[in-house]
């Protein structure tokens, strides 16, 4: 009797420290507190840096998607609009929790009702992905990175659609 409650207790011991490993390497360890450069795609196809103050960002090595930021943007969305290419359905990414100035759902709202706009921040930075930077009516702007068409059928294994650069190793 003392020695299965021994056991039961290792065992939930280890399952504990198990999944206490794995929260912490999916929300916590790959990821690097960095303050990326916001760069967008004008209209003529040149990327230019945009200015930005009060820019927070973080990014891992282990997946193109775990890219975000938030700053905030003197420019206008008027002057946005005029300047950068409009971004097709951008969907925001969950952040980890402690990267509290992103929220997911908030901006996909925003996006929604049209109160944030959505440009193309740099394509294929890396190949498959897309820079997507969003900018609401304040002048608060997020980016992070999306999959496109190109990146979903190479990593799919289906053929590229029309215009797709071959995916380089």
């Amino acid at each position: 009797m003392r020695r299965g409650r021994l056991v039961v207790i290792s065992l939930l011991g280890v399952a504990v420290a198990m999944g206490g490993g794995l929260w912490y390497a999916q929300t916590q360890a790959w990821y690097v507190e960095t303050i990326p450069a916001i760069e967008m795609t004008r209209f003529d196809g040149e990327v230019e840096v945009l200015a930005v103050e009060e820019l927070a960002g973080s990014d891992a090595e282990t997946s193109p998607l775990r890219y975000l930021a938030c700053f905030a943007t003197a420019l206008s969305q008027a002057t946005l609009t005029e300047t950068f290419i409009p971004y097709p359905d951008p969907v925001p990414l969950t952040a980890p929790g402690w990267f509290d100035c992103f929220d997911a759902a908030e901006l996909g709202a925003s996006l929604e009702a049209g109160e944030a706009l959505a440009f193309l921040g740099r394509q294929n930075a890396p190949y498959g992905f897309d820079v997507v930077v969003a900018v609401d009516g304040t002048g608060q702007g997020f980016a992070w990175r999306q999959m496109n068409p190109c990146g979903e059928a190479s990593f799919s294994g289906d053929p590229l659609p029309p215009g797709c650069a071959e995916r380089s190793e």
